[in-house]
């Protein structure tokens, strides 16, 4: 049985689809005081998964709540799914006093859980934080269908670290080249930002990210790609996160359109990262 959280309900529903599997009735609640309540009514089944984006703080009580209610209604072997994991980049104290953000969310969502499956994380040591066992799908190569024909195609990744992404979509696509983002300090406060090498003149470029969370430093990349003279520019990213005016940034530095999936869903969640996920499930 499929049992999704708030945040991720089109996403539950197209993985129950994909499994042939039910579809959980759950019921969210807010009190007055802002606590939160998730539950599952009349459930009865050995075997559950649940499917939950922590999103927010909210959504991470919520996804405990669902396996705290799947535990006490007697199920016995508990999958959780987490889509998009939130503080999953606070995978370190960056300085002396910090808390490791992503160790702390793991280690209790490890508590209610018999496994743990997430998709593209930012770094795929936050699954060493789990004290269930965890391991992590891709769904970069989704990126490439909702995509239009392309001119002579440039698949950039926002550095050289994440060119395997970019490798992925390139590959789903079918033709194209791959190259990356380099950063160059010009000064103390001046820093240049441009492809490494390929020359973009007249082609189509597809920037690949796991995650597009302010818009900022994709915009900026953007803005210094439309000095090169592109064809068109598309955005796509598996997390489509795009908070506050991230959407209005892009539209401003000149993309042509935004592709992500729905592991964060949004309006420009154009793909589903469902088939990934099911074929780890099954």
């Amino acid at each position: 049985m499929i049992v999704p959280g708030s945040t991720s309900q089109a996403l539950a529903a197209e993985l129950a689809s994909v499994l042939d599997d039910r579809l959980a009735p759950v019921e969210y609640e807010r009190f007055p005081d802002g606590e939160l309540l998730a539950s599952v009514p009349g459930i009865e089944t050995d075997r559950a998964t649940v499917v939950a984006s922590t999103v927010s703080s909210d959504a991470h009580v919520e996804l405990l709540q669902l396996q705290d209610a799947l535990r006490e209604a007697g199920v016995e072997e508990i999958t959780t799914v987490i889509p998009y994991m939130g503080y999953a980049r606070q995978d370190r104290a960056f300085v002396p006093g910090q808390p490791i953000s992503a160790r702390a969310a793991a280690r209790a969502l490890s508590a209610g859980t018999d496994r743990v499956l997430t998709v593209d994380p930012h770094e795929e040591a936050i699954l060493e934080f789990f004290d269930a066992p965890a391991e992590s799908v891709t769904a970069a190569d989704r990126l490439a269908e909702p995509l239009p024909d392309l001119t002579d195609p440039v698949f950039l990744s926002p550095d050289s670290g994440a060119v395997g992404l970019a490798e992925t979509v390139r590959d789903a696509h079918g033709a194209g080249e791959t190259d990356y983002f380099e950063k160059t300090r010009r000064s103390g406060s001046e820093v240049e930002i441009a492809p490494s090498d390929v020359d973009v003149a007249g082609r189509d470029v597809v920037v690949v990210d796991d995650i597009i969370a302010t818009g900022s430093t994709m915009s900026e990349a953007i803005t210094v790609l439309r000095n090169r003279a592109p064809e068109r520019v598309f955005v796509t990213c598996v997390h489509p996160m795009l908070a506050d005016n991230a959407r209005t940034k892009l539209a401003r530095a000149g993309v042509d359109a935004v592709y992500g999936t729905d592991t964060i869903e949004r309006v420009e969640s154009r793909v589903s990262a469902a088939p990934a996920v099911a074929g780890a499930l099954r």
